[in-house]
């Protein structure tokens, strides 16, 4: 059955074998919480943190598949979250998306260097989002 998000977009559910298991990392805790929502509503175990510290304790606990990670957060930024998270054994193989407001060469270049796998500009699409979580891991 279909998922309504806030901008009035629908999401198909997920079929329960791409069921992934997503750490979704902001500052913003209610942009975080409303897109983990959204993840759960479409069949996602989900967790969220809104630091680095937290995030980094979450992923090891969580051993997320896909962590959607904000490059913006107070203290640890993104950047140096997602280097720490391919330091991690057990978790060095999750995708990072970099969750950004900024869409420019420079900070696409700093997020594949810090180990993100793919950049997304805020505010997320949630059709873009469903397709990124279908692709393969």
């Amino acid at each position: 059955m279909p998922a309504p998000t806030n901008d009035g977009q629908v999401v198909q559910d997920y079929e329960s074998e791409s069921s992934r298991r997503v750490l979704v990392v902001d500052d913003d805790i209610d942009a975080a919480e409303a897109l983990g929502e959204l993840l759960r509503d479409c069949g996602h175990e989900v967790a969220t943190a809104h630091d680095g510290s937290q995030a980094l304790e979450r992923a090891r606990l969580h051993r997320p598949e896909v962590v959607l990670l904000d490059i913006g957060l107070p203290e640890m930024d993104g950047y140096e979250v997602a280097k720490r998270i391919r330091g991690e054994v057990g978790l060095s193989d999750a995708v990072l998306v970099a969750l950004s407001g900024y869409d420019e060469d420079r900070h696409r270049r700093l997020a594949r260097e810090a180990g993100f796998d793919r950049h997304v500009t805020k505010p997320v699409d949630a059709a873009k989002l469903e397709e990124l979580l279908k692709l393969p891991l």
